[in-house]
């Protein structure tokens, strides 16, 4: 195995339940507990669908942009050993493509593109797959 990069995000704490999370670009994305956010478990869903997403997007618009692109990432969560956990992560694509032989290369291209994600390219959703242990350390 080889390591291309550190990835890393800081994490700053707004107010009781809400956070920002800013990466090395200086992006950020304020998330928490509570109205009008994404929880860290929604994150993690966008993440595994986003990831993936990118893939399929990349692979299929360079031959027709898609009329309808929509994602939708789900979990159930469960409870092993007294922690929490996800469950059944399933991720599904409601694609939408002209008709036409632009199209029907698109559409012919969306198998290929999400094993190409699944075994591949996307990052997050093979980790999570891969049981990569996390650390946490105070510092």
């Amino acid at each position: 195995m080889t390591n291309d990069s550190t990835r890393k995000v800081t994490m700053t704490r707004e107010s009781e339940g809400v956070y920002v999370a800013t990466n090395a670009a200086g992006d950020s994305l304020t998330f928490g507990q509570g109205e009008g956010m994404l929880s860290p478990v929604e994150l993690m869903l966008a993440a595994i669908a986003g990831c993936s997403s990118i893939d399929l997007d990349a692979m299929t618009s360079r031959r027709v942009q898609p009329d309808r692109f929509n994602v939708t990432a789900s979990a159930d969560k469960a409870t092993h050993d007294g922690g929490a956990i996800l469950e059944n992560i399933v991720v599904e694509w409601d694609l939408l493509f002209p008709e036409g032989a632009d199209g029907d290369k698109a559409r012919a291209r969306v198998g290929a593109a999400l094993k190409s994600s699944r075994e591949k390219t996307c990052t997050v959703s093979r980790t999570v797959e891969a049981g990569v242990p996390v650390e946490f350390r105070e510092v």
